[in-house]
């Protein structure tokens, strides 16, 4: 019987320098779309896929992503004194329960690959999900919760994939595709950053994963590849030459890059339009600046 996805590895350890200087003192995990942080939105995904160890790499600087986590009783209480009985419930969700959160500390900044090796002893033999707070995925159903179901009929290691304008490919993975079955792709390789020219498909990788142990064995080998880093594309590759199932998973949702300030910025947008109680005020005020763009024209 195919071993259930139960762990997760957040990588967080990054700097987020193209958001200072507020990243100077606040982790960039931490910043908000609307009113909720970004590892919220990711925990929440990891939840409903059915993940019960929540797995950080993290590194110097980011006690603040520690303290999130954690109960807060003098909030807790004045929000009991006060009957905010609805703040209450919204707290509840940023707590985890004792035993289910580890923090792993990155030293040195080698790349994702490292950043998932770190948690190597965490993970034992078992398959496991990484999920990049960064990529905020908008979607129905959870994109990981798509990708475990997937999962659990195919086995292997999975990536979620999307189409990317081929003057794009130069900033993700992207896939070389063994048999495209619409919603999964049978991948027969992966390249690291291929310039426009190289790429062998303009389906890129983004940063949902489930994989298997044997992936942490191919990042023991702390081979070097795109950038001089410890790439984890380079070790799903192996995967493939080894003769093991790999698949590209095309989720049904609309994925936010966050770690851009482009991106968080149409995420923030987008997610306070999909809010009720923020919608109509939003929307007023957007037609009003388009009005007022176009009477300046």
């Amino acid at each position: 019987m195919r071993k259930k996805v139960t762990k997760a590895i957040f990588p967080v350890a990054g700097l987020g320098t193209r958001f200072l200087p507020a990243t100077k003192s606040v982790p960039k995990e931490i910043m908000t779309l609307v009113d909720r942080p970004l590892i919220q939105y990711a925990i929440d995904e990891a939840r409903a896929a059915g993940i019960k160890e929540f797995i950080f790499v993290t590194a110097r600087g980011k006690s603040a992503l520690e303290d999130y986590f954690d109960y807060a009783p003098n909030l807790e209480r004045e929000l009991r004194k006060k009957g905010k009985q609805d703040l209450l419930e919204v707290l509840e969700t940023t707590y985890m329960d004792s035993g289910a959160i580890a923090y792993i500390r990155q030293h040195r900044a080698k790349g994702l690959g490292h950043a998932v090796w770190c948690a190597r002893r965490l993970i034992a033999n078992e398959p496991f999900a990484v999920i990049l707070p960064d990529d905020v995925i908008a979607a129905n159903e959870p994109c990981l919760k798509q990708m475990v179901e997937a999962y659990e009929e195919t086995g292997g290691s999975m990536v979620a994939a999307m189409e990317v304008p081929r003057d794009k490919t130069s900033t993700y993975g992207v896939l070389d595709i063994k048999e495209d079955m619409g919603s999964l792709v049978a991948v027969k390789g992966m390249v690291e950053k291929p310039s426009p020219e190289q790429a062998p498909s303009n389906l890129a990788v983004i940063g949902r994963y489930i994989l298997t142990p044997n992936v942490l064995r191919s990042l023991n080998k702390q081979e070097s590849g795109a950038g001089g880093e410890i790439q984890l594309t380079d070790a799903i590759a192996k995967e493939v030459e080894q003769g093991n199932d790999v698949y590209g998973f095309r989720f049904r949702g609309q994925r936010f890059d966050c770690g851009s300030k482009a991106g968080f910025l149409q995420a923030t947008i987008a997610f306070a339009l999909a809010r009720p109680e923020l919608r109509d005020e939003l929307n007023t005020y957007l037609r009003a600046m388009r009005t007022a763009e176009k009477a300046a024209e």
